[in-house]
């Protein structure tokens, strides 16, 4: 059983930037796709970054392109959301996901081919 338990959620104004990690557990993180998923009140969960399990290949939805980063440490079974430019429409439950997909190229981004989901961190943009 792989295990994500975020951090890095927060309050932040218009423009501010957060970091969010996500440490993984019970199992190494190298055959699995990871990725960060949000979900707004409301609103259906959605993509926002995934990467390989090489990390070689990454997705951003178009709403966050060019302001958010994703990265991994393999070493450390630690996935990162680097959030910069963050707007109100940003502010949601951020949830860590982890998809098994082997050595591929694969990032599995879609909410119903993730296999393990983190508990969720609060990300709330406002002035």
């Amino acid at each position: 059983q792989l295990q994500l338990v975020e951090s890095g959620g927060g309050l932040v104004q218009p423009g501010g930037s957060l970091r969010l990690s996500c440490a993984a557990s019970g199992f190494p993180t190298d055959y699995y796709a990871v990725g960060w998923f949000r979900q707004a009140p409301g609103k259906e969960r959605e993509a926002v970054s995934c990467m390989s399990s090489s990390g070689g290949v990454t997705n951003y939805a178009d709403s966050v392109k060019g302001r958010f980063t994703i990265s991994r440490d393999n070493a450390k079974r630690t996935v990162y959301l680097q959030m910069n430019s963050l707007k109100p429409g940003d502010t949601a439950v951020y949830y860590c996901a982890a998809s098994w997909s082997g050595q591929t190229t694969q990032t599995k981004c879609i909410v119903g081919l993730v296999n393990y989901w983190g508990q969720g961190t609060q990300v709330t943009v406002s002035s």
